[in-house]
């Protein structure tokens, strides 16, 4: 299968979701994380044609270029990071094994860029659990992929329940309890969209 429609089905799941993303957010933060994404979808899926024609790695570092020059906020940053860190230390045809090392060192170089941490109420608490389960899965194919997509969205519905200590929501103290985090949401949207097309492969 050719990265292309991953990447179709990452950026169109944020587009679908833009009002619900701009409504998680409008609770917590600024209220643009919605759009933001969307405009980082948008500007991607301009790039199609060019993504298409590339190497898997050379595309996530494109897209994570693309990210940090059209996204606002922290979001651009941070989603820029993490998708040039993946280009950079994925093989060409991945195994689990493959994507965990490299989550590893997208969750390190996101902790050196936000100074976050897990449990701090970011994307970093939809990473994270993922890499776990990667690393000590003993499944395999389909249904690997089916847990990781169960995990990425327990995962970002167990952020209501943290305090958050980073971001803008810090400010918030236990007004922030009780809502998901927009950016984990969308970490999950993301890693759901992915594992959708993956399992409809098989």
């Amino acid at each position: 299968m050719i990265h292309d429609q991953l990447i179709r089905a990452a950026t169109q799941i944020l587009i679908d979701h833009v009002d619900e993303l701009t409504a998680l957010d409008q609770a917590i933060g600024d209220g643009d994380h919605g759009l933001n994404m969307r405009r980082g979808a948008l500007a991607i899926q301009s790039k199609y044609d060019e993504l298409a024609a590339q190497s898997l790695n050379d595309a996530l570092k494109t897209m994570g270029m693309t990210c940090m020059s059209t996204i606002g906020g922290s979001s651009g940053p941070v989603f820029g990071t993490l998708l040039v860190t993946l280009g950079k230390e994925l093989p060409a045809e991945p195994q689990a094994a493959d994507l965990a090392r490299a989550l590893d060192a997208s969750i390190k170089a996101l902790t050196r860029l936000g100074k976050a941490e897990v449990g701090q109420k970011t994307l970093l608490d939809v990473l994270e659990p993922v890499r776990m389960l990667l690393t000590t899965s003993s499944e395999q194919g389909a249904a690997l992929v089916a847990r990781v997509r169960q995990c990425a969205f327990d995962s970002a519905e167990a952020t209501a329940q943290m305090d958050a200590t980073r971001g803008r929501s810090s400010f918030l103290g236990d007004r922030a309890l009780g809502h998901v985090d927009p950016g984990s949401r969308s970490m999950a949207l993301i890693i759901g969209a992915i594992c959708d097309v993956l399992l409809a492969a098989r």
